[in-house]
């Protein structure tokens, strides 16, 4: 396997891999039966590798999830301009609206951003029981039998996880 191969592959597994299930749910909850999210993720996961071949990416999440969603909205956007000639000046802004602003998008983002980097600095045990409880849904039963830890210690740690988080965001906003 050529070396920039591994290294390619091992920033996949680091960078984008771990927020693919968080992405596909984003994605069901915005566009739910308006795109393909197989494709979708597919085609983001192709761009951001590619964008990071030619420079190194500050925020992969970031871009992996805006590029997810510029790519959704194409779609969106195709399917309701097929019948471009029919349409009204009012129906027309309805397509063209992506609903947010650019400022709102990018408040969104840096937020998004922000709240991941709170989440990195939690300690490892912390860490992946509030990504289980408050990412990927788990309940605390479920959690403590997956990490063999008892209930109570799931409890603690989420309680942990939302202090230091809050901490941190609080800590790094302009306020």
């Amino acid at each position: 396997m050529p070396p920039e191969f591994s290294a390619q592959s091992q920033w996949f597994n680091d960078h984008l891999q771990p927020h693919e299930a968080m992405l596909r749910g984003w994605l069901q909850q915005r566009f739910s039966g308006q795109i393909d999210i197989d494709e979708i993720v597919q085609e983001s996961f192709l761009r951001v590798l590619k964008a990071n071949d030619r420079r190194e990416l500050r925020s992969p999440k970031a871009f992996f999830f805006a590029t997810a969603r510029n790519l959704a909205l194409d779609v969106v956007r195709r399917s309701k301009v097929i019948q471009f000639d029919s349409l009204t000046e009012n129906e027309l802004s309805d397509v063209l609206d992506d609903g947010d602003s650019v400022a709102e998008e990018i408040s969104r983002n840096q937020e998004l951003e922000l709240l991941t980097k709170a989440i990195q600095s939690l300690p490892a045990k912390c860490r992946r029981i509030f990504t289980l409880r408050k990412v990927y849904c788990m309940s605390q039963p479920d959690i403590a039998q997956k990490l063999g830890v008892s209930v109570n210690t799931v409890a603690t740690q989420l309680k942990i996880g939302v202090r230091k988080c809050g901490a941190y965001m609080r800590e790094h906003t302009d306020q």
